[in-house]
């Protein structure tokens, strides 16, 4: 019965594209109509303008750092940009929310979603930082309403109406029934041309969230399930079809990349699988911008946090309904060069007055302007080894664990200590909520030494990429860039205050609340034993940077030596 309905609708759906097609041909005598596309990604609830390295005008081989973003200039030029065409879309590929700063998070991103609202937005993927506090809470998100797993933060914004915009993901699927948890497709017309946005997210969601937030949920094959739709969307009479994933690949450089032979990741992998039907990606995830074309077609990254916009030019025969040309252009966006949107002054002004008193608390002073989170060559930062250190000065006591080696996960520190440099040397509760606003606890347990040297090894094996943990001081290894995943810790280079980590030997390991459950895919540590809770990593971090700076020792940049590699 649900197969015959199916065919009923995509029936429905022919007939309707004909009649629609037909009035197009007597409207108009032009041979091609053009559609605008404006999409986002990865704004991660940035209200505010954060700062963003773009090229120096004055030697295009270095960067400078600019503000860039913040949804009062944002709006406008979403605004400008749709101006020069009434055929223009507002989408979004993931992660508009989840890992935000304390203007959004501590109101549940509803300033957020209401912004992205005003704005006009008509679509977004779903990313996996949507499902940071479970399937339940995107689904209010969505829909709207107070009955929050977090009730003290729901609707203190005001009566929450939820998105005025579609999530869709065409490969995320209820496990009981294969029900999907969104529509797969968004249908949009360029004048009287259809044109679908199918969406999907990256299949390894599972492995990066908290596992309960996705109990019962089952993520599939993002190429697979996109060319399903996009045949059934061929055979209804949709010939433009734009894939919208969150996933996306990395790049020698950064900055609105067209040098497309750089490009490689995931998102590589999924275009070349896709089905010709498919004429553009845009693309999300990975935190990078570029414009490129990989196996023929356009595939598109916005960077994150709202410092660009990436505009696409799309001219579609009217007689065939499919594109013939397309053209893109990245526009940064500038808070100095546009006027602010009334609109979204309203909204930060309103967000501001209900977070500052609690953002605005200072916490501690550093040695420094700013502790980065520049990486060396081996994958460790600066600000990595403050926390991994934060969490072991937490954990040590006996009746916190007795933790002797404290692992942290990359993806888990969101932006530098301060976010933008301060002279003051001064941090807040809103600056340390930035760097670590997920809200994990601290779990200490018992690992052998076998188990840590398999832990490091998990940082290559089943990784889009590698993950380099962060470390505590005491604890050092080296990595060999030469060979394989599986065997890339050099044997015997792991150490523990100046001793060699014994295979056969227990230790107290302590880390996060999400890599203790195997997120990231460190799926050793569901193993540890003799498991003890603690506090809260956020706040972990604001007393040892307090206990650092009474005891006249105030925290600053490292040497970066615990990790290193050879044959990088």
């Amino acid at each position: 019965m649900k197969n015959r309905l199916s065919r009923r609708l995509w029936m429905l759906l022919v007939a309707l594209l004909v009649v629609v097609s037909g009035l197009a041909l007597l409207q108009s005598s032009s041979e091609t109509v053009s559609l605008k596309i404006l999409a986002i990604n990865d704004l991660h609830g940035n209200l505010l303008p954060s700062s963003f390295r773009v090229p120096d005008p004055n030697d295009r081989t270095k960067t400078v750092a600019v503000q860039a973003g913040g949804i009062e200039a944002l709006s406008t030029v979403v605004k400008n940009a749709r101006a020069s065409n009434p055929n223009t879309i507002f989408v979004g590929a993931g992660d508009l929310i989840g890992a935000s700063p304390l203007v959004s998070a501590l109101l549940r991103d509803e300033p957020t979603i209401e912004a992205l609202s005003k704005m006009g937005m008509a679509l977004s993927a779903v990313g996996n930082h949507e499902f940071d506090k479970g399937v339940k809470e995107l689904l209010r998100i969505q829909n709207g309403g107070c009955d929050s797993v977090e009730p003290d933060k729901a609707c203190k914004f005001g009566s929450y109406q939820g998105a005025q915009f579609s999530y869709i993901a065409a490969n995320v699927f209820y496990k009981n029934g294969h029900r999907p948890l969104f529509k797969p497709y968004y249908l949009a017309f360029a004048g009287s041309v259809p044109v679908a946005f199918v969406g999907a997210v990256l299949k390894d969601t599972p492995t990066i969230v908290v596992p309960s937030g996705v109990a019962g949920i089952e993520f599939t094959d993002e190429a697979e399930e996109i060319n399903k739709v996009a045949r059934r969307l061929q055979a209804a009479g949709v010939q433009t079809i734009i894939a919208v994933i969150h996933q996306g690949g990395t790049s020698r450089d950064f900055f609105d990349v067209t040098d497309c032979s750089t490009l490689s990741g995931p998102i590589v992998d999924i275009v070349k699988k896709l089905d010709k039907s498919v004429d553009v990606v845009i693309s999300g995830h990975s935190h990078r911008g570029y414009r490129c074309r990989v196996d023929g077609r356009l595939v598109t990254q916005s960077d994150a946090y709202g410092h660009l916009l990436t505009e696409i030019n799309l001219t579609i025969d009217k007689k065939t309904k499919d594109v013939v040309a397309v053209t893109s252009n990245s526009i940064v966006v500038d808070p100095s060069k546009v006027a602010k949107d009334p609109a979204m002054t309203e909204i930060v002004q309103r967000a501001k007055a209900l977070t500052d008193p609690v953002a605005n608390q200072p916490i501690a002073k550093l040695a420094g302007e700013q502790i980065t989170t520049d990486t060396s060559p081996a994958g460790e930062s600066f600000l990595g080894d403050v926390i991994a250190d934060a969490q072991l000065w937490a954990s040590q006591p006996a009746d916190k664990g007795g933790a002797q080696i404290a692992f942290m996960n990359p993806g888990g520190i969101r932006a530098p200590l301060p976010p933008n440099p301060s002279p003051s040397k001064s941090v807040s509760y809103g600056d340390t909520f930035t760097v670590q606003p997920f809200g994990n606890s601290l779990v200490v347990m018992t690992l052998t030494g076998a188990q840590i040297k398999l832990l490091l090894e998990q940082q290559w094996l089943n990784q889009s990429r590698p993950r380099i943990l962060q470390v505590s001081q005491g604890f050092s290894y080296t990595w060999d860039g030469s060979k394989q995943p599986g065997d890339k810790v050099v044997a015997g280079s792991m150490m523990l205050n100046g001793q060699p980590i014994q295979a056969d030997k227990n230790y107290r390991v302590v880390v996060n609340s999400f890599l203790a459950d195997g997120g990231d895919n460190f799926l050793v540590l569901k193993e540890g034993k003799d498991r003890l809770g603690g506090e809260v990593d956020l706040d972990a971090l604001q007393a040892y940077l307090k206990a650092m700076e009474a005891a006249g020792k105030p925290v600053g940049p490292g040497p970066r030596d615990r990790i290193k590699v050879v044959n990088p």
